[in-house]
């Protein structure tokens, strides 16, 4: 039987008006005997059962800090693409199946070792992914941000550390992706061993990635870690599938050499087949031309926005293959890589110092930053982020950044460097993505 005192329910997630059930109230109350418990409970009608199951997966992604992360799942993971060696891909599929099995039942721990770039991250925020789907309370995060979590509490703007320390300490599940890379003062030291240790003695599902051996972590995780009645521990044998020429030592950052040898200038013209709308078409083109023109005389910025599948990376992978083909050695990075290579190198065993690659990008010829926006929007990612592009923006350098995001929702600081039409040019590319093409 529907009930009209809960028409204030409306305006929230409002019910099919044509439902014969509710009549578009969205609840209803079950003819119970007065004994029964659920008596004169509200229950949400079938009609919006879907909608609200929605509401509530997205409310987890939203506590859950991994949005940048969404993209990675099982699905997208690609096992034989990872390393050529027989014991590579072995590894690959142990640890693939093993995460698998894991999401499906997220019990005890698992702990994720390898190499920088081998595919720890994308398990682990595959693992996270699914168990959000399954309505479990989630925290995604990599450990410099957690200690930048917490250290950003003590100003108590949006919650106090007592807080915050608890809410991470206790959430039902945890990832803590690149363990090693924070900086280890004996303030972070102890913050995260009360973290592992609090969730150790409880049994909380926690997930751990590092790029270190067991061996090589403070002694009192370690210990922790070598608990095999609670801790799986799988090693990944694979070589870093964003850096496959490892050798090449000017560059570690930059990703313009397995950039895939279609994403050209003559390659992208093709898309003018796909019958867009004359405003969609429109939009393409004059994004097309601001591109070749920044090509061939590359002076301030040119920044590339829209939504996934519009060709934006398209763009600045063929400017940058275009000023390469020049002479040129520009850097084409995608942010939370770049971000990732920074984290590593406070590793101590890092034979590359932070220094040295947050010069590289900050002083290069030619930058690319790839999906602004996609990385983990934490202080300490903001702040160098915006180092960077201040420094550029005041010497005028060549940049092209690309964005999903829409101007209004970027770091402010960043954004009034956009604005200034006398460095910046902005392309909005307002076409759908490929794979909505009819």
């Amino acid at each position: 039987m529907a009930n009209s005192s809960a028409t204030e329910a409306r305006s929230v997630l409002p019910g099919d008006p044509h439902c014969p059930i509710c009549h578009g109230i969205g609840f209803v109350r079950r003819d119970l005997p007065i004994e029964h418990p659920d008596f004169g409970k509200m229950e949400v009608c079938e009609c919006r059962r879907a909608q609200v199951e929605k509401a509530q997966k997205e409310h987890l992604y939203d506590f859950s800090n991994i949005e940048s992360f969404r993209a990675m799942t099982f699905d997208s993971f690609n096992v034989q693409g990872r390393g050529s060696a027989k014991d590579s891909n072995k590894s690959m599929e142990v640890a693939f199946q093993s995460a698998k099995n894991y999401a499906s039942n997220p019990a005890g721990w698992l702990f994720l070792t390898g190499k920088f770039g081998c595919g720890k991250t994308h398990l682990a925020a595959a693992i996270a992914n699914e168990v959000i789907q399954n309505g479990i309370r989630t925290l995604f995060l990599t450990v410099p941000d957690l200690l930048d979590w917490l250290r950003y509490a003590f100003g108590g703007q949006d919650t106090t550390f007592e807080e915050r320390f608890s809410e991470i300490r206790d959430v039902p599940f945890l990832v803590l992706d690149d363990l090693g890379t924070q900086n280890s003062t004996p303030w972070a030291q102890e913050k995260l061993f009360q973290i592992i240790n609090h969730r150790y003695v409880n049994k909380l599902p926690t997930v751990i990635t590092s790029n270190l051996e067991v061996a090589e972590i403070d002694d009192r995780v370690s210990s922790r870690l070598n608990d095999r009645d609670l801790v799986v521990n799988i090693t990944i044998i694979a070589p870093d599938y964003r850096d496959p020429f490892i050798e090449h030592k000017d560059s570690p950052i930059s990703t313009l050499a397995y950039l895939s040898d279609h994403r050209t200038f003559r390659n992208f013209s093709a898309r003018k087949k796909e019958n867009l709308p004359a405003s969609e078409q429109k939009s393409l083109d004059q994004a097309f031309h601001a591109a070749q023109q920044f090509a061939e005389n590359p002076e301030g910025w040119l920044v590339f926005l829209g939504t996934y599948g519009t060709g934006k990376t398209h763009l600045a992978a063929a400017i940058a293959k275009f000023r390469q083909a020049a002479g040129d050695d520009p850097i084409f990075t995608v942010v939370p890589d770049l971000l990732d290579h920074l984290r590593a190198t406070f590793n101590p065993s890092s034979p590359i110092s932070y220094d040295h690659i947050f010069n590289q990008v900050r002083n290069a010829r030619l930058l690319i930053l790839d999906d602004l926006g996609t990385q983990n929007t934490t202080p300490w990612a903001k702040e160098k982020l915006f180092q960077i592009l201040n420094f550029r923006y005041e010497t005028r350098t060549p940049t092209v950044i690309t964005s999903s995001l829409k101007l209004e929702d970027m770091d402010p600081r960043i954004r009034t460097r956009m604005l200034d039409t006398r460095v910046c040019a902005i392309y909005s590319i307002a076409v759908r993505p490929y794979e909505a093409l009819p």
